[in-house]
């Protein structure tokens, strides 16, 4: 008798994910110093950092987001591990002040990219009034 052979994999994530690049600051526990990254990609409740230098999962973090020029400190815990290319971080204590300026620099980053989209749908007419 065979396994059933899994199914896609479920969306374990509270929040959806932005395309957004901001920079963090994160200092594991015990480091004298922070490094210094920006995210790929980036929600209410977590983000992903591509790094070559890669955290292991369960690793705390203070971290800071830094948003439209307003620093949003936060604990975070690496939840996946990529070698040599990233590491999935969630939240753990951003305040609900600081969550709701994320979500509004979320949702305003989202229709700045669904308004790109629209004009790249819409070809430029030409001096002649046709669209090339």
């Amino acid at each position: 008798m065979t396994e059933p052979s899994p199914g896609p994999q479920q969306e374990h994530r509270k929040y959806p994910r932005t395309k957004a690049a901001i920079q963090v600051e994160l200092k594991t526990e015990g480091a004298a110093v922070a490094s210094r990254t920006e995210t790929a990609d980036l929600s209410v409740g977590g983000c992903y950092l591509e790094m070559s230098f890669t955290l292991q999962v369960g690793t705390k973090l203070d971290l800071v987001l830094w948003v439209e020029g307003e620093r949003l400190p936060t604990t975070a815990v690496v939840v996946t591990h990529h070698p040599q290319f990233g590491n999935g971080i969630q939240f753990l204590d951003l305040s609900l002040d600081d969550q709701a300026r994320l979500d509004r620099y979320l949702k305003k980053v989202e229709a700045e990219s669904a308004n790109k989209e629209e004009k790249k749908e819409k070809p430029e007419a030409n001096a002649s009034g046709f669209g090339i």
